[in-house]
């Protein structure tokens, strides 16, 4: 069983700024829950592919030298973690977001992203 500091880790670095779909897949495989629900504003995404789809969509999307970065601590509960991102060129984002997890039986079984507004600070 994954504790909510190593799935916070995965979520963000194993899975969504992974552009390899094979690595990314196992990452899904030993992560997530095969019903997860992955939401954020342009929808609602249910099960392993839908993740692992939208993933991809959202790096496909994204110049070559576009990386997700940790943006600051990780928050971690009982079965929730919550961890902001930043994503663009290395030290210079343009998008940020906080990707918030809940926990069950050792794997995410829903991630909630919320971005920062445009031209907020």
């Amino acid at each position: 069983m994954r504790d909510v500091m190593e799935l916070l880790h995965s979520n963000l670095h194993e899975v969504f700024a992974e552009r390899d779909p094979e690595r990314r897949r196992a990452a899904i495989e030993r992560t997530y829950t095969d019903d997860v629900t992955f939401i954020d504003p342009e929808g609602e995404f249910v099960g392993r592919q839908a993740l692992s789809d939208r993933a991809q969509e959202l790096l496909d999307g994204a110049p070559a030298n576009f990386v997700f970065e940790e943006d600051g601590h990780r928050y971690v509960g009982t079965d929730t973690g919550a961890l902001a991102w930043r994503f663009g060129p290395p030290g210079n984002p343009v998008a940020r977001g906080i990707d918030i997890l809940t926990i069950r039986d050792g794997r995410v079984s829903l991630v909630r992203t919320l971005l920062l507004p445009e031209g907020a600070a």
